[in-house]
């Protein structure tokens, strides 16, 4: 996949990002920051099979949103590893401002709604923040991690659109066209950091195929 230029790293820093596995609410209600929302059974066997996956490989550092089902999700993989959960806000799911809690079936009626799935470039969420915004403090934390952490993994439980801003950006796309990048829950997408450039290697990869393999 496409490389583009955003930071300075001289060495590999490969990012781990992983959507946080199914709650109750997925793709029924708009959850966004509403701290209350813990995961499933299914997303709990989920976020353990995730722990397996990651097992195997040398992760350095765990880090979480700090919602609930962000931490639930990343908590297996930290305690394989012997390692603290480190809560980040700049990876926090996009704040979805007056719609936070609403229905999607309500939401469909909302011409804001509707303009806001339209032009992501432009739009904002009332009272919310604007995918630009996200991607900057995104972007801003990668770039951290990739100076810290430089020759090693960092695993990054986070939300779709915080993972698919990220995405956007290192295909050098437009938040225009977020249709185009899925994130599934408990999927891993994998990009490397490396001399003032980052690459999507792996994009959406579903734990229900690590566990089939």
């Amino acid at each position: 996949m496409t490389a583009v230029e955003t930071g300075s790293w001289s060495v590999t820093t490969t990012i781990h990002f992983v959507r946080h596995a199914v709650h109750d609410l997925v793709d029924r209600v708009l959850v966004g920051r509403d701290a209350n929302v813990g995961l499933s059974g299914a997303g709990i066997r989920q976020a353990q099979a995730l722990g397996t996956h990651f097992a195997a490989r040398s992760i350095a550092r765990v880090q979480s949103s700090p919602q609930l089902r962000a931490r639930q999700t990343a908590q297996p993989t930290a305690d394989l590893h012997s390692l603290p959960l480190e809560v980040v806000p700049e990876v926090d799911e996009l704040d979805m401002g007056a719609w936070t809690g609403r229905s999607f079936q309500e939401l469909e009626r909302d011409p804001q709604w509707q303009l806001w799935n339209s032009q992501r470039n432009e739009a904002r969420p009332p009272h919310g923040e604007t995918m630009r915004e996200l991607q900057r403090r995104v972007l801003r934390h990668l770039h951290h991690v990739g100076d810290a952490y430089r020759g090693k993994e960092v695993v990054i439980v986070s939300h779709a659109e915080p993972i698919r801003a990220a995405v956007l950006h290192f295909l050098a796309l437009s938040p225009d066209d977020f249709l185009g990048v899925q994130i599934a829950p408990a999927s891993v997408t994998t990009i490397v950091l490396r001399e003032r450039s980052g690459q999507v290697v792996r994009n959406n990869d579903c734990i229900e195929d690590f566990v089939a393999a």
